[in-house]
């Protein structure tokens, strides 16, 4: 009877719908957590443009409202994601599903808070088009990344290192400031971001089922999964805006 069970179809039906239940479980709480990260940047980023108290402690702004350029605090809010995010690992030896939820709204609080920078340099029709691009793009390259049987396990090398020669032109161009190479940079920056919303979004799908069930790591799976994928669209968001802001007159 048992090995009936074992080779039945119909079992075997069952179980392949279980296991894809599964999945679509943990990627809606993966695109949920993220969305909700999305909300938050998006508030603290139009608080920290129009609240005063805010404003005046991140940034320099002209008399007409326009960014002139960032206070230290404003530089060290702008730069504590990157060092939290590389010191982490070294930290988070054991992560947790509280630590790991942590790191990821901290980190969606302070990115929110330096992104106030584009309500004052960009009008908000061109910022809320910007957005739903974004959002569009996004939307696709994530369903491609879930859905595609096509390996891509091997990009994940080449677009590290592509996101560190990123960074690395762009640190070089804020001394340069040479429109050209800001245009390069975008350019680059939005293939680079395209491919790995795909690619995070597959991995993501590869790391439940190695988890195979276990909830505290597909709690911590998922704190990951938001972060990465919250980091690609902002990332896109950005570079597009390159392309599509129009800036305050």
């Amino acid at each position: 009877m048992n090995d009936f069970r074992s080779h039945n179809p119909a079992n075997a039906t069952v179980q392949d719908m279980s296991v894809d239940a599964g999945l679509r479980s943990f990627m809606l709480g993966v695109y949920n957590k993220m969305a909700l990260g999305l909300l938050l940047t998006g508030a603290l980023a139009w608080a920290a443009a129009n609240v005063p108290e805010i404003t005046n402690l991140m940034f320099r702004v002209t008399a007409d409202g326009r960014l002139a350029g960032y206070t230290i605090m404003g530089y060290v809010i702008s730069f504590a994601p990157v060092v939290i995010l590389l010191g982490s690992g070294f930290v988070m030896r054991q992560p947790t599903v509280a630590s790991t939820s942590i790191l990821y709204w901290l980190v969606v609080a302070l990115i929110g808070l330096s992104t106030g920078a584009n309500f004052l340099v960009y009008t908000g029709g061109s910022l809320a088009s910007t957005f739903f691009v974004t959002a569009a793009a996004f939307g696709a390259l994530s369903l491609y990344g879930y859905t595609t049987k096509r390996d891509m396990s091997g990009w994940g090398k080449f677009l590290f290192m592509a996101v560190i020669g990123l960074i690395i032109a762009s640190v070089v161009n804020l001394f340069l400031q040479s429109s050209m190479l800001y245009f390069i940079v975008s350019g680059l920056g939005v293939l680079i971001f395209s491919a790995l919303i795909a690619f995070e979004t597959q991995n993501l799908k590869h790391t439940y089922y190695q988890l195979g069930g276990n909830e505290a790591g597909m709690a911590m799976a998922t704190n990951y999964g938001a972060l990465s994928l919250y980091i690609s669209f902002i990332n896109l968001f950005q570079f597009l805006l390159a392309f599509m802001g129009v800036r305050r007159d």
